[in-house]
Formats: C-alpha cells, structure tokens, sequence
C-alpha cells in the first residue's frame, strides 16, 4: 500500500517562499502555501493602474550565475524559461555638477569616461573590479551558498583566511578610496550597498563584490517586470501541485514538545503539517508566531537595514533625460548616509533612484507615457524614532522632484497623473518586514554573516525551517533564492520522506 505524501506547509508566497514550494514539492512533500495577501510576490510585487505597471520590490536582475545555480535546483533554465533583456547600461549615474557616467559592461565605454573624470582611473577601475569579482565568487563558493549546520564549519583556519580574503575586516569606503580619488567614483563604486539596505562607510569591503559582479556579468531585466520571476515560480509550482491559498494569514506555528505539528490561522483554524518553512520576516516570525525564546531577545539586539521612501508615479510623456535605470548621487552623499544609518532619518539633499521600464518594456505604460518609480533609501521604522513619517515624505518628495526639474524634466509637477506612496510603516505592514526595512531586516556586517546570522532551521523545533532574507545567506533576490534552495538541501539531509 502506498502512503500518503508528507505535507509541507510554507508561510509566505514571496520568491523565497514559492522558491521552496518547488524544490520540496519536487522531493515529494504535498506542499501549500500560505500567503496573508491576495497576491504573490512579497516584496517582488506588482502594481498596475490605469495601463501603467509597477515592480514594488528589486527592478534588476544581477549576479545571474546565482540565479542559474538555484534556477538549475528547480528544473529551470535561467537564460531560457524567463524572457528578459540585457542592459547595454547598467544604469546612468549623475551627480550634483551635471556631470553623468554609463556604468556599463562595455569596458571600452567605462575606460573613456572614467578618464575623463580621473586620469589613470581606468585601469585602477579594472583591478577593482578583478579584485571585487574574486571576492564574488570566494563568497559564493564558500560562505554564501552552503549551509552552516555546525559551528566548526564556519570557525576553522581555513575560513579565517578566507575572511581575510573577502576583507571583511576593512569598510568597503575604505577600500575604494585605494582606487579612486575622485568623490564622484567613490560614490559610484559603493552607493550599491543600498540594494542590500547597507551603509558603505561600516558594511565590509567584500560588497565590492556587487558593483564588480555588475560590471562583469552583466543585469538583466524580465520582459514584464521583476514579478515575472514570481509568475515563473508559481507556474512551476502548480504543475507540481503546490497549492497556494491567498488572504490566509498564520495567526502563530503550532508546536509540541520539540517539534511543530502546523500552523494556528487568524480564524483559528489548524492546519497540519509534518513539516513548516516559514518565508516570512525572521523577527515576525520569532515576535509574532512562536513561543518566546532567547532569539527573539537577540534579534532585537540586531543591527537592522535601512528602508526607502517609493514613490509611483503615472506620467503623461516621456523624459529622454532618463535611462531605465538612472542614480542621483548628491555631494551630501556622506552626510546623508549618517542620517539614514545614524538618526533613522533621511538628509536634506538624498541620493536617489528613477526606475524607467519604458526604455526597455513599453509594455509598462500607455503609449508615450512613462512609469516612473522613485525609491529614496530612509531609515527604518525604529520604535525610538518619533519621525514623522507624512512630513518626512513631503519633504523627500520636494528634494526629488526639485532635482529633476533641475536635470531637466522642466514640466514633470504637471505631468504626474496619479501617485502611489510606500513609506517604513506601510512596508511593516504590507509585507511584516521587521521595522519596515524594506532591502532587507537584518543588517550584513561580520557579525550577522554565515554562522552568525539566524540559522535556516529552529534550533528547539526540529521540522521547522526558516528562508528569506533575514536568514543565511542575507538579503537581495538573488541570495534570497539561494536561501530556498540551501533550507531544501537541508530539509532533504534531516528529514527522511
């Protein structure tokens, strides 16, 4: 007689979530998906109003030979089963003196600007980028995509020369003023530190890793936004089964003696498992669904991410000043990042960035139209913080829309048809990110890395696992995907179908 499959319950239909779902499903467990909202995605969502589409999460895809590792792990093909373009510019960085710099993977292009902008620069830039992109994939092989089950996996000779390797001992500002003297392209070689909620002036040098992965691999953008990852996932989920249940929110985990027996549901409800992977936020998770441990004290001892102020905007024309993908980095650029990191606050002139999908996908807005989004790194939503969050975003609006009249959208104020705004408590609302830390809840530094950070699987209850950002590896989509696919491997090694 053939008994029926183990049934494996996930909290949470982000990419992490709906990642997992596939590689459990494809192990043999009868999986379901629970999500709160009554769409998909998590933080990788979609907007779309009167013809106009929005990405409310990451808009690029970069470090594409993760998304090939872990697209391999789900029966995927990354270059084929997703139709997406490849950026011929990364993205378009301006500065307060008017001056511009493609960052691009076409080194003839780089090296004649970055001359320009500092004699010599050029091949500084290029042993930057060889150095970043041996950090890249050091990191990956041996940090960022194995699980650390035991402490003498992390803590052993071996992986302290290793972290002296990835230089994580010295700040990644430090480390680019070795290349670069101009202000400008030091600016331009941390400011991604952002993408993973960070302050270039503590996170370590390995993040020199991003804008090196960048520039030799390459980004892409999905034909349909970020979200078509999600819509991928979830197609391959249903051929395999995966069920996914919409406006279903888990009230708190189930638990006896040292294991977890399902989940409890807002209306009260049980529902059974013989496994649980939560996808959710870790400190939501540890706050509001499970009994209280020592980590749920350590957490809030935790350095956290910053957050971001969106703005949606439905424009009426289309600004040729724009690229798909265009930074304004502001000479406060230091001054700003300590209030962001420091005060949880946002400074007087911020950097931002203009997500421009029109230039890549008309299918983004109506014709001759634009859907710009503005995202405006802020700092989180601190319980300590008695920011005004209204008054905060009218003023980050005026500094915004200020500079790009100046840059030259002359007529924007006139030309914005409708507005969406996200702000740090909405974020924590939305989408129970701890704080409202949109990049991502807990912070990257030596101590939050590796064996460091929360670990994938409880440490009381055996059959409860944990994916997303806020555990191993970190944050960003990619190293969220590589989450799903190292608690799967980890599921498949301790619990016997």
């Amino acid at each position: 007689m053939i008994s029926a499959p183990k049934k494996a319950l996930i909290i949470g239909a982000g990419p992490a979530g709906l990642a997992v779902s596939v590689l459990l499903a494809r192990q043999g467990y009868a999986v379901e998906v629970l999500e709160k909202n009554l769409y998909p995605g998590g933080r990788c969502g979609r907007i779309v109003r009167d013809g106009f589409r929005f990405d409310t999460g990451a808009t690029m895809m970069l470090m594409p030979g993760m998304y090939r590792e872990v697209f391999r792990s789900l029966g995927l093909d990354f270059d084929t089963d997703l139709p997406m373009i490849r950026m011929k510019n990364l993205y378009t960085l301006c500065f307060d003196d008017g001056s511009r710099l493609a960052f691009s993977t076409d080194t003839g292009a780089m090296a004649q600007q970055l001359e320009l902008m500092e004699p010599g620069s050029a091949a500084r830039a290029a042993r930057y980028v060889e150095t970043g992109y041996r950090m890249y994939r050091l990191a990956v092989s041996r940090l960022l995509a194995r699980n650390f089950t035991r402490w003498h996996q992390f803590f052993n000779l071996r992986n302290v020369l290793m972290l002296l390797r990835l230089r994580v001992f010295t700040t990644h500002t430090n480390f680019t003023r070795r290349y670069f003297r101009d202000p400008h392209l030091q600016m331009a070689y941390t400011y991604q530190n952002i993408y993973v909620g960070q302050n270039p002036y503590t996170a370590p040098a390995l993040f020199a890793m991003i804008p090196s992965a960048e520039l030799t691999e390459g980004s892409w953008f999905p034909v349909g936004g970020m979200h078509a990852l999600v819509e991928k996932l979830l197609a391959e989920g249903e051929k395999l089964g995966v069920a996914v249940r919409y406006r279903t929110e888990v009230q708190r985990i189930h638990t006896q003696g040292n294991r977890v027996t399902g989940v409890v549901l807002a209306d009260g409800t049980l529902r059974e498992a013989d496994l649980v992977v939560s996808a959710a936020d870790l400190p939501h998770v540890y706050n509001r669904l499970l009994p209280t441990s020592f980590m749920k004290f350590r957490l809030k001892r935790m350095r956290y991410s910053c957050s971001a102020i969106v703005f949606h905007w439905g424009v009426g024309k289309r600004y040729p000043q724009l690229d798909h993908h265009t930074i304004f980095l502001s000479d406060t650029y230091r001054e700003g990042m300590r209030e962001i990191f420091g005060r949880k606050r946002v400074g007087e002139d911020p950097c931002f960035y203009v997500h421009a999908p029109v230039r890549s996908d008309p299918s983004a807005a109506p014709e001759e139209c634009d859907a710009l989004s503005v995202i405006v790194a802020v700092g989180h939503h601190d319980p300590s913080n008695t920011a005004e969050w209204q008054s905060l975003t009218e003023k980050v609006r005026e500094a915004v829309i200020g500079k790009l009249i100046r840059a030259g959208l002359t007529d924007l104020r006139e030309q914005i048809r409708f507005e969406m705004v996200f702000t740090p408590p909405q974020w924590e609302d939305a989408v129970h990110v701890a704080r409202g830390a949109v990049f991502g809840s807990l912070a990257h530094s030596i101590t939050q890395m590796g064996w460091f950070r929360p670990a994938n699987r409880h440490r009381r209850y055996k059959n409860l696992y944990f994916t997303g950002g806020s555990t191993h590896p970190g944050n960003g989509v990619p190293m969220v995907l590589m989450s799903a696919k190292l608690a799967a491997e980890r599921i498949a090694s301790e619990q016997p179908l």
